[in-house]
């Protein structure tokens, strides 16, 4: 068994462990830690140097080894097997997912404290990571979708069973259609994608090879990449359908608000860069206009609804989707850097979302409510957690020194890499962009004022400052991000090899 497997299969074990009757809090933080030094070993052991487009490859105790070894084959029009591996974008992705997964875990209550099933409690987060786990490493297509809807599963039953207000039940049957709507449409365009191939597998790196003979019509391409694009939109809360994904973070626990915004989302804009982009390049340049009015609605619309919000949760729901707009920017530049950027700010934005969750749902468990009219005046009393906020709204806005500035700085140089004079709709969008980082200043920095600066609102309960559990996985959350801000080539050195050779596939080199 190779380390990858043993990745994306240890939760799944776990939660299997945990139903049938292990401890559910030490065996899941058991898991989620190795699953987290695994990662990191395998990047410390990654082969940088063997990439290329559609080349997972990847090193392992005991030798060399190769990606896409299957455990199992189904035969069949086309063949489907299970089968992962890993190159420069999976790898960030999945060192996001298992920090992400480490912090939920760590951070969520302890067994007693858990109005419910802490089994069902612990066993669907540890699902929700290794599915999205598993949907970043499969290097077979069938796979890639169906983890991401074992993922989803977990996350509706969460938010239906564990989750905050009166309307949690609503907010769960939401998310289920709208999720369940955009995976249906997603999936007859991956169908479309197959059949327009003529593909005899769903092996990835082999439909990059079958495309570039393909010879499909732009017009064909157009036509199949608009399904995916809706889909994925969908899933990733793309403008005009974002309008489940705030609530659903509003209400879902908080390592559930942790993964589902800082890694499960990321799964439709990494569907895009390693599945619709190289395998219908034509169709997503048809279409790359639409992708800019829309990216600018996610930006510009609906940060100024942020702006408009009355309670921390919702402004952080909304405010994550209103990002999902500068990676869209960045894959929609078609440009080397501009996607570099696209790739380290879905890894920035995925650390420093759930960092601000994780804050939040300390503050909501404190408290009983995140309404700005309701708080006040926080830092006097609870000054750790006023400072470490502090820190993670800079690192939303995008201060220098933090992995979000270095990302959006790269996604802006992208817009106008092959800027000749002439404005194009593209150096547009990147200007109307820009205008979002002063949105994103308004709203964070409003926020951090209401809730820890001025007078102490009355009538508030006397509390204790994070403790050491609390703070622990927030200081991992925050070291990874200044970390990979001041050292940017940490993630750079995994995704050059692979996001140049992308580059010549989109471009028909």
């Amino acid at each position: 068994m190779t380390i990858l497997e043993i990745i994306v299969l240890l939760p799944i074990l776990a939660a299997l462990g945990i139903a049938f009757g292990a401890p559910a809090r030490a065996t899941s933080l058991l898991a989620a830690g190795a699953t987290a030094v695994a990662s990191l070993v395998t990047a410390c052991q990654f082969n940088v140097n063997r990439e290329g487009v559609g080349n997972f490859s990847f090193q392992y105790f005991g030798g060399e080894g190769f990606a896409g070894r299957k455990l199992f084959s189904v035969e069949g029009f086309p063949e489907i097997s299970l089968a992962f591996g890993l190159d420069g974008i999976s790898l960030v992705l999945m060192i996001l997912t298992a920090i992400v997964l480490l912090a939920a875990i760590w951070i969520s209550p302890s067994e007693g404290a858990i109005k419910g099933s802490s089994k069902i409690y612990y066993g669907s987060c540890l699902l929700i990571g290794a599915g999205a786990m598993g949907a970043f490493l499969s290097t077979d297509l069938f796979f890639l979708y169906a983890f991401h809807e074992l993922a989803l599963i977990p996350t509706f039953l969460m938010i239906g069973l564990f989750g905050f207000g009166e309307n949690r039940v609503n907010t769960a049957w939401t998310i289920t259609i709208y999720l369940g709507v955009g995976s249906m449409i997603l999936l007859l365009g991956l169908i479309a994608t197959i059949t327009g191939l003529n593909a005899t597998t769903f092996d990835i790196p082999s439909l990059i090879a079958t495309a570039k003979d393909a010879g499909l019509e732009r017009s064909a391409q157009m036509w199949i990449y608009l399904p995916l694009l809706i889909g994925f939109g969908i899933l990733v809360s793309l403008f005009p359908f974002h309008s489940w994904a705030p609530n659903a973070y509003a209400d879902a626990p908080t390592p559930v608000a942790m993964l589902h915004a800082g890694v499960l989302k990321k799964f439709g804009l990494y569907g895009l860069i390693r599945v619709a982009n190289p395998l219908l390049p034509e169709g997503a340049d048809a279409l790359t206009n639409v992708i800019l009015i829309l990216l600018v609605g996610n930006i510009i619309i609906l940060g100024l609804v942020t702006i408009a919000q009355k309670r921390l949760d919702k402004m952080l729901g909304y405010s994550s989707v209103m990002h999902m707009g500068y990676i869209f920017l960045g894959i929609a530049s078609g440009t080397y850097i501009g996607t570099v950027g696209a790739v380290m700010l879905m890894f920035a934005h995925g650390i420093s979302i759930a960092l601000l969750f994780a804050l939040s749902g300390a503050l909501r468990d404190r408290y009983g409510s995140l309404e700005f009219d309701k708080l006040g005046g926080l830092a006097k009393v609870i000054p750790a957690a006023g400072l470490l906020f502090g820190f993670a709204a800079f690192a939303s806005i995008g201060l220098p020194g933090f992995t979000n500035f270095a990302a959006e700085v790269m996604v802006f140089f992208g817009g106008f890499k092959d800027f000749d004079g002439t404005f194009q709709p593209l150096q547009w969008a990147t200007i109307l962009a820009l205008w979002g980082v002063v949105i994103s200043a308004v709203y964070m920095l409003r926020a951090f004022r209401n809730v820890f600066k001025g007078e102490l609102a009355a009538k508030l309960p006397t509390v204790n400052d994070l403790t050491l559990n609390e703070k622990l996985p927030v200081l991992l959350l925050l070291g990874t991000l200044l970390v990979t801000g001041f050292i940017p080539g940490i993630l750079i050195q995994y995704l050059r090899p692979c996001l140049e050779g992308l580059m010549v596939v989109a471009t028909g080199g």
